[in-house]
């Protein structure tokens, strides 16, 4: 792959050390993750200035690794902060407009990236509607991958390593071009 920092954004609450996150973030070369202060009560504010910072902090171009809110947090980046990405995947998007404990990430931005980026979503996903998922790649300018009766395509809905998930961030990375 090539000189990336693949940065891991989990979601609400975090991801365990079962969760796809987790395991390739010790699978994968030069990689880093995003670490909140708050993963239970999340502010918006707190959550994009920590992903902010670590985006900066990286050597190199990004591509985001994102789960459920921590795809949220990723499309608030500032202008000055999306320059230095250069792809996401972003897996199942929380609905944090129907949900009251992520009503602090609402409005959810529907403003196009400015870097390739893939959305994963599932058919019967609880904490967001494939509609909801389809739409929101539409806006965001994504490629949408449905996945049928993956639920929230977390160590619940039995995704641990998720092969699949490395094919499809092998694919994205293919898919970027370093920016002249």
């Amino acid at each position: 792959m090539p000189d990336f920092t693949f940065v891991i954004v989990p979601g609400w609450r975090n991801s365990g050390p079962a969760h796809w996150q987790s395991l390739w973030a010790n699978q994968l070369p030069n990689t880093v993750r995003v670490e909140q202060d708050d993963w239970v009560s999340p502010l918006k504010s707190a959550w994009v200035a920590r992903l902010e910072e670590t985006v900066q902090l990286a050597g190199g171009p990004v591509i985001l690794i994102a789960h459920s809110l921590g795809c949220i947090a990723a499309t608030h980046l500032s202008e000055q902060t999306s320059s230095r990405i250069r792809g996401a995947l972003l897996v199942a998007p929380a609905d944090a407009e129907q949900r009251p404990a992520l009503a602090d990430f609402a409005p959810v931005s529907r403003r196009r990236l400015p870097y390739p980026s893939t959305v994963v979503a599932s058919s019967n996903d609880p904490y967001c509607p494939l509609n909801v998922s389809a739409a929101l790649a539409q806006a965001w300018g994504s490629e949408l991958v449905q996945l049928d009766g993956a639920g929230h395509i977390n160590v619940d809905s039995g995704h641990g390593p998720w092969p699949d998930g490395l094919a499809l961030l092998a694919r994205l990375v293919v898919q970027t071009r370093p920016r002249p």
